[in-house]
């Protein structure tokens, strides 16, 4: 004859026992591979990212593109304005680096439009972000050369993968907090 046994679980004293979180998906290595990915998305993997020891990892002219733009980063919007962001033809070409240290630096945006242009420049510097209050690159638009609309926008850069940086673009109008208007990312393996 069979003997059935019965366990009766542990006490937990009113503790909540829960199951071990999945790990978090692989991270994206790519500008292809961000490029993919929705603002609630892009914001995860940029609360997991990271200041390099120094700011001379940016240094150069990176590929960069715009990634994708909040409250536009589902559906057929999002897939035209996701290949419109690759192309030759998009106004942005992204952005230059020159560190003065490795904890400060210049730059300046590239700019496709009546031919190449370098416009906008700004001062980069390790800073708390405005997302999550961890350390970030600040690309500080607030110079006199810049127009005013200008001047007010916060760019932040974290480094996601080694040579890959992924940044929040936004607008800081001094009256609340910065307002994410979308996300951006620069390649700088091949720098």
């Amino acid at each position: 004859m069979a003997t059935t046994t019965t366990t009766t679980p542990p006490a937990t004293s009113g503790t909540t026992v829960r199951a071990p979180e999945a790990a978090p998906a692989a991270a994206p290595r790519s500008l292809d591979e961000l490029a993919a990915l929705d603002v609630a998305t892009l914001e995860a993997v940029y609360r997991r990212g990271a200041v390099p020891a120094s700011l001379h990892a940016l240094d150069g002219s990176p590929t960069c593109r715009m990634l994708s733009v909040r409250y536009l980063d589902a559906g057929p919007v999002f897939s035209a304005l996701r290949g419109f962001a690759r192309a030759s033809v998009f106004p942005w070409a992204g952005k230059s680096f020159a560190a003065q240290d490795d904890a400060a630096g210049t730059g300046i945006n590239r700019v496709r439009l009546g031919g190449d242009r370098r416009w906008f420049p700004f001062q980069t510097r390790i800073e708390p972000s405005a997302i999550d209050g961890a350390p970030c690159i600040l690309l500080d638009y607030d110079l006199e050369a810049n127009p005013r609309p200008i001047r007010m926008i916060r760019d932040e850069l974290r480094e996601v993968a080694p040579g890959l940086f992924l940044g929040p673009a936004m607008l800081d109008t001094g009256k609340s907090d910065p307002r994410l208007i979308l996300f951006f990312a620069c390649d700088c393996s091949g720098n």
